[in-house]
């Protein structure tokens, strides 16, 4: 299946923290977006690998995503090497995605910054023809560059090069965040407390979102950055 957008995040609840609201918009418009995670969430404090599955198996219900698979990289301890490059890239020829969106360049979170770094290579090197790459079956793969890698904000600020009006989506958005139970403020939870845990950490989210809205004029927004100079043709087109 061709993709119109490919979310890669290195935990799950990443894509749906963090550009959730994005992902639901460009789904009504009718595009195709599937999510792709990197490890299985099995260093996290609270939950199962088995659990952060089934979650993830929820929010995708909730947001209509097309595709998802899990890489199955070690949580903390994947890098950006040969090994791990050449499993991407074989993800981004299969769905041929036109635009990409990646982990924050910069962010509390080690495996995020690695993420971000490790998609961006892949994105390029998949554009490499002299790289090959086959399909399960044996099927040789064509290269593929998606035309924009763009990167989510998560944790830690950045100024965004561009912010997406999510106010049609954001409850769609916080459904799919709580569809991850294991990880946020449950009061019946017997589970150890986590940064995660915090009853303020959605309320954080929340307010996140609602400052990048703010700053373009609408209720709820995503920010987003790129490497690359953002250009438009039609000057009617911003908002």
């Amino acid at each position: 299946m061709k993709l119109d957008i490919l979310v890669m995040a290195a935990h799950p609840d990443d894509a749906e923290l963090s550009c959730a609201g994005t992902i639901c918009s460009h789904i009504a418009q009718g595009k195709k977006v599937g999510i792709v995670d990197f490890t299985r969430g099995e260093l996290g404090t609270r939950g199962t690998p088995e659990i952060r599955q089934a979650e993830s198996d929820a929010a995708s219900a909730i947001m209509g995503i097309h595709a998802r698979e899990n890489l199955g990289f070690r949580d903390g301890f994947f890098v950006n090497d040969e090994e791990h490059l050449m499993k991407l890239i074989r993800v981004i020829r299969r769905y041929k995605p036109e635009t990409v969106l990646a982990n924050a360049i910069f962010d509390r979170h080690p495996d995020h910054i690695k993420g971000a770094e490790l998609a961006a290579d892949a994105c390029f090197k998949a554009g490499l023809r002299m790289i090959e790459t086959f399909e399960d079956d044996g099927t040789p793969q064509i290269a593929w560059r998606p035309k924009n890698v763009y990167h989510y904000i998560q944790d830690r600020y950045i100024q965004p090069d561009f912010v997406v009006d999510i106010t049609a989506y954001w409850d769609k958005k916080e459904a799919s965040i709580r569809a991850f139970r294991s990880q946020f403020f449950d009061p019946s939870s017997k589970e150890p407390e986590s940064y995660l845990s915090s009853p303020e950490f959605l309320k954080f989210t929340e307010a996140r979102n609602r400052e990048m809205g703010h700053a373009i004029g609408v209720t709820f927004g995503e920010g987003f950055t790129s490497y690359k100079r953002i250009g438009v043709k039609d000057l009617s087109a911003l908002i």
